[in-house]
């Protein structure tokens, strides 16, 4: 296949997100009919997108910045829907052949399901779901004939390498890590670190959650369980690589010890435009990759001691069950409490542990047991003493 190809429609989930804005920005690029759309509570920004890309059905988390929307775009002919149930009317709605969800946290799971229930290509890059859900939305995804395709850098890499062997021939995934701002701190330096020191990543631009999250490495904790759940590897086949230069994203050992890497610039409209354009390589949207100016490439171990999220996160999957649910819920309520001030960076791995180590777990569930699961990992967060 070549530039001839055509991108189907598309759904985006998350729009006014990051990721959903660089999906769109692939869109754009690549002249692809964005037929649907969904935000949280950005009226402003998902006003401008409805101009811009003219979409046929779009709804809003937030039911009064729906109606606020339905204000402002009255001249449109777009359909706009509220809430979370609005959500799922559009996906039943859209004629997009693809959904990309880069809606944030657990509310991205419902959209999931929608999405796999109709046969649809799923791009995520919500992977609170797949952690927390991930046989249920594998299930799903089997039973309505979808696909499922990792946006995530680290996980477009590995499906990309994927490609060069069986799954028999797998031997493991090393899934490499950027450490983050704190790369090379002692326990006694995290104890001082600001919010503002956390926020200030490396590598990648996102939102405040995400970039916390790799500030304490629950980030590639979380993308540890991601790859167990989306490539059928046991938690040892998963080893985390520091790497500090992100120029490999990924990359898979083969069992003849052949090591498979995927190579670019940290940009995430390349992994939005593989999602998209799969099996098909199109011409890309970033820059090529200079091999001579990158020079050095280094890699190191992570340090579990100092930043023990990501031994947390292996110890989820390893339990299995529900476990990995109360492990992001109670990670997205303790980084809640210290982006706004309420405790200190150090303390989010304490509530992530004293809320795993309260729980009783259960390996087989529902989708309402990850729900029920979820609202009790956050209450204890909430309930630990210390909050201000």
């Amino acid at each position: 296949m070549n530039e001839e190809y055509t991108i189907p429609p598309v759904a985006v989930l998350g729009s006014t997100g990051s990721v959903g804005r660089q999906t769109l920005d692939v869109c754009h690029r690549f002249g692809v009919r964005v037929d649907a759309l969904t935000g949280g509570k950005n009226t402003a920004e998902l006003e401008k997108q409805i101009r811009r890309f003219k979409p046929r059905v779009c709804a809003m988390a937030d039911a009064d910045a729906a109606r606020d929307l339905a204000a402002r775009v009255r001249d449109m002919r777009t359909k706009v829907y509220a809430g979370a149930d609005g959500i799922l009317r559009v996906i039943d709605e859209t004629d997009a052949k693809t959904a990309v969800n880069s809606i944030l946290g657990l509310a991205g799971l419902a959209p999931t399901l929608a999405a796999a229930s109709r046969g649809m290509r799923i791009a995520t890059a919500n992977k609170e779901s797949i952690v927390a859900a991930g046989n249920l939305v594998d299930a799903a995804v089997k039973a309505g004939g979808a696909e499922l395709i990792p946006v995530d850098s680290e996980h477009s890499a590995i499906f990309q390498c994927l490609h060069c062997g069986t799954h028999g021939e797998v031997k493991r995934l090393l899934l490499t890590a950027s450490g983050g701002p704190f790369f090379g701190y002692t326990k006694e330096q995290l104890a001082d670190v600001t919010l503002a020191d956390a926020l200030k990543h490396p590598t990648w631009k996102m939102g405040a959650k995400i970039t916390v999250d790799s500030a304490s490495l629950m980030n590639k904790g979380l993308e540890v369980i991601e790859a167990v759940r989306l490539f059928g590897v046991s938690p040892a086949q998963v080893t985390v690589v520091v790497h500090r230069e992100s120029i490999i994203h990924s990359a898979v050992e083969y069992i003849d010890n052949a090591v498979i890497a995927e190579l670019s610039h940290p940009d995430m409209r390349e992994c939005v435009q593989y999602a998209l354009t799969y099996p098909a390589r199109l011409p890309a949207v970033i820059e090529p990759l200079d091999l001579f100016s990158v020079g050095t490439l280094t890699f190191k171990h992570p340090d579990t001691e100092t930043f023990p999220l990501l031994a947390l996160a292996y110890r989820a999957i390893g339990e299995g069950g529900l476990m990995p649910a109360v492990l992001s819920a109670a990670n997205e309520a303790a980084v809640s409490l210290f982006l706004d001030g309420k405790i200190r960076f150090c303390e989010i791995a304490e509530r992530v542990a004293a809320a795993m180590d309260g729980f009783t777990n259960k390996p087989d569930f529902t989708v309402e047991d990850v729900f029920s699961a979820d609202r009790d990992a956050r209450a204890r967060v909430l309930a630990a003493k210390g909050v201000q």
